[in-house]
């Protein structure tokens, strides 16, 4: 791409943008699926046209498109890779993995070479349409941090989009790469990444704010334990034995209190579910230290059972006294009566 080309594509304030979406990662499609899940905004909306102020949005996604396959898919994706197509936003989903240690095959391919009729790979892709996207995106915990893919012992080398691109990547819009991780992604925190993305390409909104890890901060910012309902239970060192309590989990094996995510306070589907809303363990699945540094699962994480022992007087202190003052008022005052006696202690020495 040339500098007048990469200056152009730093502009904002477009009325059309296309997204080219590639799940040729290694991947199980399961962040495709789930957002269409989403409902804040659904992707429908979205593409129809429906959310105010957005640019007239074209999806490419092999799920979702409305065209067949082959070719006809891939043509999109072959007009950017030339230049004839632009702006647009890449997004990845699944991890990528290292081409140079395949042997004599491959490892992932997205489409043929038209001249060889041989599979391209998906690391060539990424090579020919990232540096000339608009914004470049990662979907999934796969995408982003390379995910199950790339736990100790594959054979794969996989890595997220950062480790592949390098973590200092810029888009042609003067972006860094935008990582939304969740094994699979929290459909509502996709769309509302995405949607910001898109609101800053018509120019009615600055960059999406990111932390060092690149993930949107406003959705990434607080641990699992900040938005459980389970969490008042820790405070007062109340414990689930099993996975039928609706206590705090973290002693069978919950990582909630320094996993960043907003599951628990967002829900799921519609605000639904969530995994320590319905029983299940935080296993830290958008962590970039994942699934190696949280594994085996189920079991109390490290640190938890000094946390735990430090936290049980104190918090059995704290749920008695607090036993003690919600006896108190969950009685009325004792001057609710129906006697013909005033005992409220009202003083009637400073009316006029």
């Amino acid at each position: 791409m040339t500098q007048t080309a990469q200056t152009a594509e730093r502009r904002v304030g477009f009325d059309e943008i296309t997204i080219l979406w590639i799940s040729e990662g290694m991947s199980c499609d399961g962040d495709t699926v789930s957002m269409t899940a989403a409902g804040q905004p659904s992707i429908e909306d979205v593409v129809a046209g429906l959310i105010p102020g957005l640019p007239k949005v074209n999806l490419h996604n092999k799920v979702l498109s409305p065209t067949l396959g082959g070719e006809e898919f891939l043509a999109p994706y072959r007009a950017a890779v030339r230049g004839d197509l632009s702006p647009y936003i890449l997004v990845i989903e699944g991890s990528i993995p290292n081409e140079k240690i395949n042997g004599d095959g491959y490892w992932t391919s997205f489409g043929n070479d038209p001249d060889t009729g041989e599979p391209v790979t998906l690391n060539w892709w990424i090579d020919a349409l990232a540096p000339g996207a608009w914004a470049v995106v990662a979907i999934g915990t796969c995408a982003t941090y390379g995910g199950i893919h790339a736990m100790a012992g594959n054979p794969t080398g996989c890595m997220g989009l950062a480790d592949y691109l390098g973590w200092d990547f810029r888009s042609a819009g003067g972006l860094p790469i935008v990582n939304v991780p969740g094994c699979p992604v929290q459909p509502e925190n996709f769309m509302e990444t995405l949607t910001w993305l898109l609101y800053h390409a018509a120019g009615s909104a600055p960059p999406p704010p990111l932390d060092d890890k690149l993930r949107p901060q406003w959705l990434f910012g607080k641990t699992v334990h900040e938005g459980c309902d389970r969490g008042s239970y820790y405070e007062q060192g109340d414990f689930a034995g099993d996975y039928n309590s609706p206590k705090c989990q973290v002693k069978i094996g919950c990582w909630g209190p320094v996993v960043n995510c907003n599951v628990p306070k967002r829900g799921w589907m519609g605000g639904v579910g969530g995994c320590p809303n319905v029983g299940g363990v935080c296993i830290g699945c958008t962590m970039p230290g994942f699934p190696d540094k949280f594994m085996p699962f189920m079991d109390m994480p490290p640190g938890a059972s000094m946390s735990t022992l430090f936290v049980k007087p104190y918090g059995a202190f704290v749920r008695r006294m607090r036993g003690i003052t919600n006896r108190t008022v969950n009685k009325e005052p004792k001057w609710h009566h129906n006697r013909d006696v005033l005992t409220s202690g009202f003083s009637p020495r400073y009316r006029p």
